[in-house]
C-alpha cells in the first residue's frame, strides 16, 4: 500500500472509530458474549507440532488487488483452513478498503476453536475493546502507522485483556523503534508499501534482528510451499497467507493441497 493509501486509510479509520464510539460504548462492548472469554495463546498454537504454523487469512478484496473473492463464506473458508492445519486465522474487519465486517470475525469465532486475529488498522484503545468483544484472540499493530508510544499503550491494554499482540514491521528502523515487552510476535510484511512489490527477502533481512523471545512471522507473498520450508530453516515460526488461498474458488481446499506439498517437502 502506498503511503498515500495508508494515509487515506488512517484518516477514514479515525472517522469510523469516532462513529463507532458514538454508537456503542466501551461498557456495552464489555457486556458482549465473547468479552469475558480467555483468549487462546498464539505461541501455543503456532508452535504446536500437529499444526502448520500458517495463519490463514479470510480476505475479500484489497487496495492493491481489488476484488479477490466476493463469493466465499467466512464459516466455510475458516473451517476449511482449520481442517487443513491452520495454527491461527486472520479475518479482515476493515470495510472501506478490504470489504471486511465485524460479523466476519464474530462468525469465524463461533465456528472455530483456534486463535483468531482481528486484521485491521488499529489506532485507538476502543478498537482493542472491540476486538475482544468480537471474539478475537490477537490484534495487529502496524508500526508504519503507530508511534512507539502508541504501540506500547495498545499492547499493554491488549495484554491486560488476555489478547495476543502481533507487531507488523517492514524494515529495520520500524522494528528497532517499535519493540516492547507486551508483544507476542513480530511479523515482517514482505510487501513494499511504496510500490506494492512483494519479496520474501524482507523476511530474510530482518530475521536475525528479531529477539528470540518473540514469535517470528513472515507475512504476504508466500505462494510456494517450499518458501515456507526455507523460511522455517531461516528461523521463522509462523507464516501469514491470504491471497494465495483466497484467489481460489475453494480456499480451504487450496490450503489443504498447499500443506500436502509442504509436508512432503
Amino acid at each position: 500500500m502506498e503511503n498515500n493509501i495508508l494515509d487515506k486509510i488512517v484518516v477514514k479509520k479515525l472517522q469510523e472509530i469516532e462513529a463507532a464510539k458514538a454508537e456503542v460504548s466501551v461498557e456495552e462492548l464489555k457486556e458482549s458474549e465473547f468479552f469475558s472469554r480467555q483468549c487462546y495463546s498464539l505461541p501455543a498454537f503456532i508452535t504446536a507440532t500437529d499444526r502448520t504454523g500458517i495463519i490463514a487469512e479470510f480476505k475479500r478484496q484489497s487496495p492493491s488487488k481489488g476484488v479477490i473473492n466476493h463469493t466465499a463464506k467466512v464459516t466455510d473458508v475458516t473451517q476449511g483452513y482449520v481442517s487443513a492445519g491452520a495454527s491461527a486465522l486472520s479475518v479482515l474487519t476493515d470495510g472501506s478498503f478490504f470489504g471486511g465486517h465485524k460479523n466476519d470475525l464474530i462468525e469465524a469465532r463461533k465456528a472455530n476453536e483456534i486463535p483468531l486475529l482481528r486484521k485491521d488498522f488499529m489506532l485507538d484503545e476502543y478498537q482493542v475493546y472491540e476486538a475482544k468483544a468480537w471474539g478475537a484472540d490477537i490484534i495487529l499493530l502496524i508500526a508504519a502507522i503507530l508511534s512507539p508510544e502508541r504501540i506500547k499503550a495498545l499492547a499493554k491494554l491488549a495484554k491486560s485483556l488476555t489478547l495476543n499482540v502481533l507487531l507488523e514491521v517492514h524494515n529495520l528502523e520500524e522494528l528497532e523503534r517499535s519493540l516492547c515487552d507486551d508483544l507476542n510476535a513480530v511479523g515482517v510484511n514482505n510487501r513494499n508499501l511504496g510500490n506494492f512489490s512483494v519479496t520474501t527477502q524482507h523476511s530474510y533481512n530482518l530475521i536475525n534482528h528479531i529477539p528470540d523471545k518473540f514469535l517470528k512471522i513472515s507475512e504476504s507473498g508466500i505462494s510456494d510451499p517450499n518458501t515456507i520450508l526455507e523460511l522455517k530453516q531461516a528461523g521463522f515460526d509462523g507464516f501469514l497467507i491470504g491471497e494465495n488461498f483466497m484467489k481460489e474458488r475453494d480456499p480451504g481446499k487450496a490450503m489443504m493441497e498447499f500443506v500436502s506439498v509442504m509436508s512432503a517437502g
